[in-house]
């Protein structure tokens, strides 16, 4: 009989606030009836974490909820807010994918497919029906979220995309024309601005940014964005007046944007124009020196918020006009003052030129326009800021997702009065910060308690004890640079190995550090607590083991006779041996202890005698961790030679070795118990991301468990065998269940050639381009995925079935006409089960693939089945089905195959018949539309009269009596609506 295991499956993330992949985005809380929220502007904080978007409360330091889609494993890499519906967020994902949420409901709306690699940058148009996306792959795409497709994919750049925002330009002055009766700008260009496509500007690594007209879907404008190497931020003023580019050794460039020329740039298609409309005003220089990766204009447009990778965000004001009139006006005077010390002779010279030397705002040097304001010091490095709006305007908010896991909220006040002189930087506190639920830095151990209630996990700084039912942080304690840890029995207390040598004691209930002992000299790798519950092991960098008894002694209390029970570590015994120790293991049985070194060698001592006992060769590079199985018949070993060994603990013989992972092992762990024949299975975790589940009786592997994005450092497997829980270096503890779900070796390895064969089949699609061969400035933007070619292989398979049945039906209807009692033809089985004709099947099928994935679909068609398509599109048409669709998939059809199709004579008269069809369909809802739109003025002049009252005005009243002057009174009536 075929051996069957259980499956295990990734169920709970904690431990993450914010990945240093994504941005952060500021929201204004929900709660807006607490007015104290409303004013200190503390708000929400959307944040990537990993493969989820987290959304937090600033102020409570509480997770209010958590979007997922678990179809996705690439980790969040950008995060955008739409301006017209503030509920709809876009997110860009590290495969290339894009998912539009609805943050009411934490659902996906639509998901797009372009790019090749991760999406480094989203921005919404003003209106939010459009969507850009930039990517690693270099190119930018725009998406029509209306009728959710990809319009097109510019090309022009030569590196990845860093910076991406809509431009689009109103005309100032609008005046008719006398003529033509059109609106005219003030400088007498049509205004079609409304109906215009408006204008994109992007930058990127390549030191480029451009502007692309999306009206021609052309780039009209280059300039070098960065005069010393790459452009690594774009920042946009709230007008469209101007931006910013940064790019290495803190340099910020400045640009002036000609909006009025975007504007009537619709009258010059066709002809060349050699007007400019980025123009550089110059450049700032930041007190940081290393690469500017954000910069962020404040919404009502005085701030900039500038930072590297640093410690530190440097904040920017822009001065008002009168400020830049008072700086011209005091240069102006100190020129003079220079020009008349001077010499007599030359001094009238330089004095007229100086009074000729006029300035203005825009001529003016961007450093008297744009100063330093203050420098933020934050609490970690800074990986992106968004600014938080409060009620008032007194106080600048400034929200900091840090490279630590942390996020923050720091308060600014702004510069009140221009009269106030004083230069002094203001003074800005920390208001809020998301910290505690998860660690600074990189958990390097997890240990669970007996009963599997609490998990402590500890980092260089801190231990963390965790409730693992509800994944809340019960208690924070601040401890050295941890790198091994342990329940002690009875779950009070938690023991902690630091670097330093020291093993420190924590009481959980007082969260306090009961003792501190220095145990070696070097640092403590592992510990582990000997089987009896009475003692525990160490083993360090100093080559030697120490064991320590528990033991509670009875401590005076100074200053009295009374005494008080303690808790305290007592050094017993002590094992030299020739190398560092890197894990210990006692054997369940407590007859063995074993010592995995660093000279690539296991060695087992009995524990009573310390004697060696087994000497055991074989790994190539240092053995990192070690287990022993619960029947004390097994031990387990992983090294950083990517292999695992399998060992008998009886004559140290190695059962088996295997290649096991693509880095190095840093933990294996057997399950404790047999109770369900699982007791010689194990898991093994590794740098390469992946925990691997194997059998260690038939030394085969069952389940491979990916979700992690960073190397895996520490593994516990609990004590009834149910779930495991990991920690990595993307700051996440994970817990995997084990699920009910049944697994066979056979189906693991199919389904793993499967997914091996669907990747090289959608990467073998991608179309690379040829070195040297010239780039299209723009092409269709889609992307072949399993998933639209499944859907085109679906049309295909139900054209092959419906057009078949399609015939066999019309020449049953023929036959019958003349002999009414002929017999149904037979027809494929599905549509005797649904009960369909062949026409609503095919079209069900079209209607059942994603808006976004259609045109992919479609492309995977033949041509031979194309004119199958069209007999269905004319029937579609003529009953006027999904007039819509009907039109998308003509029209992409006809685009991609027009050549074949007019050259086909079949397909013409196909062609004039859809053609009538559709002018028919479209003429009924013109008719429709303009009946409801009369029904509508109807209804609204209807309410309009209801809505207005009559009221007599005594003093036309009285001028109307005068001006009549007989015995008749007549009232004036006015009409206020």
């Amino acid at each position: 009989m075929v051996k069957s295991y259980l499956k295990y499956e990734h169920s709970k993330t904690f431990g993450l606030i914010t990945s240093p992949s994504s941005n952060v985005l500021w929201t204004p809380s929900g709660d807006v009836a607490n007015a104290a929220l409303r004013h200190s502007g503390a708000g929400n904080a959307i944040v990537g974490a990993d493969e989820e978007v987290l959304c937090w409360d600033v102020k409570k330091g509480e997770l209010l909820s958590r979007w997922r889609d678990s179809d996705c494993v690439a980790e969040v890499t950008t995060i955008a807010r739409s301006n017209a519906d503030p509920d709809v967020f876009a997110v860009g994902y590290g495969d290339g994918s894009i998912r539009i949420w609805d943050s009411s409901i934490a659902s996906i709306i639509v998901s797009f497919n372009g790019h090749r690699s991760a999406v480094n940058i989203l921005a919404f148009d003003s209106e939010g029906t459009r969507l850009a996306s930039g990517s690693k792959d270099t190119d930018v795409i725009v998406w029509d979220l209306v009728s959710e497709v990809g319009l097109y994919k510019l090309r022009g750049h030569e590196n990845q995309i860093t910076g991406l925002h809509f431009l689009q330009p109103n005309a100032t002055e609008v005046r008719p024309d006398d003529e033509t009766g059109q609106s005219l700008t003030s400088n007498g260009l049509v205004n079609g601005n409304r109906d215009q496509p408006g204008f994109l500007l992007t930058t990127s690594k390549d030191t480029r940014i451009k502007i692309w007209d999306m009206s021609t879907q052309h780039c009209i404008e280059t300039h070098v964005a960065q005069s010393n190497g790459e452009c690594w931020a774009l920042g946009l003023y709230p007008d469209g007046s101007g931006c910013v580019t940064a790019g290495n050794d803190g340099e910020l460039r400045i640009w002036s944007i000609d909006q009025q020329g975007l504007a009537s740039i619709a009258a010059y298609i066709g002809q060349e124009s050699n007007r400019k409309y980025l123009k550089e005003r110059g450049s700032l220089q930041r007190q940081g020196k290393d690469r500017t990766i954000g910069v962020k204009f404040h919404p009502r447009g005085k701030y900039i918020a500038a930072h590297g990778s640093e410690k530190a965000i440097e904040l920017w004001r822009i001065r008002s006009e009168n400020e830049v009139q008072k700086t011209l006006a005091r240069k102006r005077r100190r020129r003079r003052e220079k020009a008349l010390a001077a010499p007599t002779e030359t001094g009238n010279n330089d004095l007229m030129n100086v009074d000729e030397k006029e300035e203005n705002l825009a001529t003016a040097d961007i450093t008297d326009v744009i100063v330093p304001y203050v420098i933020v010091r934050t609490g970690g490095k800074v990986k992106s800021v968004d600014w938080g709006r409060g009620s008032t305007s007194k106080t600048l908010h400034l929200l900091s997702a840090n490279m630590n896991n942390e996020l923050e909220l720091y308060s600014v006040p702004s510069k009140q009065s221009e009269k106030t002189k004083s230069e002094e930087p203001p003074e800005y506190n920390r208001t809020f910060a998301v910290d505690m639920p998860g660690h600074r830095t990189d958990v390097r151990s997890v240990a669970l308690s007996s009963d599997d209630r609490m998990l402590a996990s500890s980092s260089n700084g801190s231990l963390k004890i965790w409730n693992v039912r509800t994944q809340s942080c019960i208690r924070t304690i601040d401890c050295g640079y941890a790198l091994c840890s342990s329940f002690l029995p009875g779950e009070k207390i938690v023991v902690v190995g630091n670097r330093n040598g020291e093993l420190e004691v924590f009481d959980i209930a007082s969260s306090t550090l009961i003792d501190t002992v220095k145990a070696h000299d070097g640092p403590i790798w592992t510990l582990h607590v000997h089987p009896d519950g009475k003692s525990m092991a160490t083993g360090s960098a100093d080559k030697s083991a120490k064991f320590f008894n528990f033991e509670v002694v009875e401590e005076e209390i100074p200053g009295t006779k009374r005494t008080s029970p303690r808790f305290k570590l007592v050094h017993t015994r002590t094992l030299k041996v020739s190398d560092d120790i890197l894990s210990l293991r006692f054997s369940p049985d407590s007859r063995l202890v074993a010592l995995s070194l660093l000279d690539n060698t296991v060695k087992v001592f009995f524990v009573d005698s310390l004697k060696l006992f087994l000497n055991l060769y074989g790994h190539k590079l240092p053995v990192l961790n070690l287990d022993i199985s619960y029947d004390s018949k097994l031990i387990v070993t992983c090294s950083a030679d990517k292999n695992v060994r399998i060992w008998g603990l009886d004559f140290g013989d190695c059962h088996k070795a295997f290649f096991a992972h693509q880095d190095s092992i840093m933990q294996v762990a057997f399950i404790p118990h047999n109770q369900d024949g699982n007791g010689h299975h194990f898991f093994s975790a590794s740098k390469d991301r992946m925990i691997k589940y194997w059998d260690g009786d038939k030394f085969e592997q069952i389940q491979k468990l990916g979700g992690h994005h960073g190397e895996i450092w520490a593994m516990t497997v609990s004590r009834t065998g149910e779930f495991l829980v990991t920690a990595s270096h993307d700051k996440s503890i994970r817990i995997w269940h084990q699920t009910d779900e049944q697994i066979f070796l056979e189906e693991e390895r199919e389904k793993e050639l499967e997914d091996l064969y669907e990747h090289t089949l959608t990467t073998s699609l991608e179309h690379d381009e040829e070195p040297g061969a010239e780039k299209a400035e723009v092409t269709a933007a889609g992307k072949q995925t399993t998933e639209t070619l499944m859907a085109g292989e679906k049309i295909v398979e139900a054209l092959e079935i419906g057009l078949p049945d399609l015939e066999a039906m019309r020449e049953w209807e023929q036959a019958k006409r003349h002999q009414p009692n002929t017999g149904p033809p037979d027809r494929h089985p599905i549509f005797l089960y649904t009960n369909t004709s062949a026409e609503a099947h095919v079209l069900s099928v079209v209607q059942k693939v994603k808006a976004a994935a259609l045109q992919d679909a479609l492309l995977v068609l033949p041509f031979t089945q194309v004119t199958a398509l069209f007999t269905f599109l004319q029937i579609w048409a003529e009953k006027q089905w999904n007039i819509p669709l009907t039109c998308r998939v003509l029209f992409f059809v006809l685009k991609i195959h027009h050549k074949q199709i007019v050259a086909s004579k079949t397909m013409r008269p196909m062609l004039d018949g859809i053609r009538q069809h559709l002018r028919r369909a479209l003429r009924r809802q013109k008719d429709e539309m303009g009946f409801n739109l009369a029904a509508l003025n109807f209804v609204g002049s209807r309410m309009k009269e209801k809505g207005t009252k009559d009221y007599v005005d005594e003093a036309i009243w009285e001028e109307e009596e005068e001006k009549i002057g007989k015995g008749k009174k007549k009232r004036g009536f006015v009409d206020v609506a």
